[in-house]
């Protein structure tokens, strides 16, 4: 997370989803003059979530924006839809990670997890994805037990009842 984004106060937040669960925040701020879109759930985990997910996930897929203020263009948001999926069904429904945001714009996307263990997120990660082409794409793990990076963000798109 950037802290060169300058955070615009107009939030939009996801009102009509499936489940209780899937609520969350749709957020806008700008770095370096770019629209920077985020998505993340609107809920602190409780401690022991926290501590069961002790590891931050990034993946981060950096694309040409160049031509789409910024943005992906749509055939890029479609691999990055079916990997999201894919994380989704095979690391998250198996409870080897939690989402916590993402973060589209200014050439990166970034998918943002907490995760038990980083050698076991990479197995069950590249097993997920076997069969499936490359992705252009990054991954660095923190230590973050506290859940701090997610609770800065969660700070500046807080939702208002």
């Amino acid at each position: 997370m950037s802290g060169r984004a300058t955070w615009i106060a107009t939030l939009a937040t996801a009102a009509a989803m499936a489940s209780a669960q899937d609520l969350g925040i749709i957020g806008r701020s700008y770095q370096d003059g770019m629209p920077i879109i985020w998505k993340l759930v609107d809920r602190f985990p409780s401690a022991e979530v926290r501590s069961r997910f002790p590891w931050l996930a990034v993946i981060a897929w950096r694309y040409d924006g160049s031509s789409n203020n910024g943005m992906p263009t749509d055939a890029v948001i479609d691999q990055m839809k079916a990997l999201e999926q894919r994380i989704g069904d095979a690391l998250q429904a198996k409870g080897v990670c939690e989402h916590a945001y993402s973060r589209t714009g200014n050439g990166l996307k970034e998918l943002v997890y907490y995760t038990t263990d980083r050698d076991e997120f990479m197995e069950t990660f590249n097993a997920a994805l076997e069969g499936h082409a490359r992705y252009p794409i990054e991954i660095t793990f923190y230590e973050d037990r506290e859940w701090n990076d997610f609770a800065t963000l969660l700070g500046r798109f807080k939702k208002s009842e």
